[in-house]
This record gives structure tokens, C-alpha cells and sequence, in this order.
């Protein structure tokens, strides 16, 4: 009998994470909507741009394909206010912290 070598259908099926990348994937998830979730997030673009833009960078695709005919647009807008307190800015985009 060979040892080693693959059988068929052993093992995790093929682009499934492990159990560990699962649950820590939901452990961080659960710590963001703890922190407020998107206001959070907003709040991490406009005190803290260069890691936020690293895990931008980190969730976007690497290639985007579309139509030729209807191409993909982005538009964004990261509001930064002068100088004003994270209470001040979260009473001024009505988000209850």
C-alpha cells in the first residue's frame, strides 16, 4: 500500500477556511459591531486614514471586472471636521453612542 498522496474526497473541501480563520473571522466581526460597526469604521477613516485605507486595501478585490459598455464608478466622500470633539462629531451625524 502507498503511503502518503491524496485520496479522494479526504480532507476540507477545496477554498473552505479552517474552523480557527472561521471563528476568529467572526470574533473580530462580532468586536466591530461591538465599537459601533460603520459609524465606527467612518469615524477610523477620518481619525486614523493610513491603517484604515491598509484594510481597505485588504477587503477590496485586487481585479475588477465589468462591462466595457457600463463601467465601474467609485465615488467617495471622507468628511473631516476642524478640530471637534468624537462626541461632537457623532451628535452631528446623529449616531448614538
Amino acid at each position: 500500500m502507498r503511503r502518503g498522496g491524496r485520496r479522494p474526497g479526504a480532507g476540507r473541501p477545496k477554498g473552505a477556511p479552517n474552523k480557527i480563520t472561521a471563528d476568529l473571522k467572526g470574533m473580530i466581526l462580532g468586536a466591530l459591531d461591538d465599537a459601533g460597526g460603520q459609524a465606527y469604521l467612518t469615524l477610523q477613516a477620518t481619525e486614523n486614514p493610513g491603517p484604515f485605507l491598509t484594510l481597505i486595501g485588504k477587503v477590496l478585490p485586487t481585479t475588477l471586472a465589468g462591462d466595457p459598455e457600463n463601467p465601474v464608478h467609485l465615488n467617495h466622500t471622507i468628511d473631516a471636521p476642524a478640530k471637534e470633539s468624537r462626541e461632537e462629531w457623532l451628535a452631528r451625524r446623529g449616531v448614538a453612542h
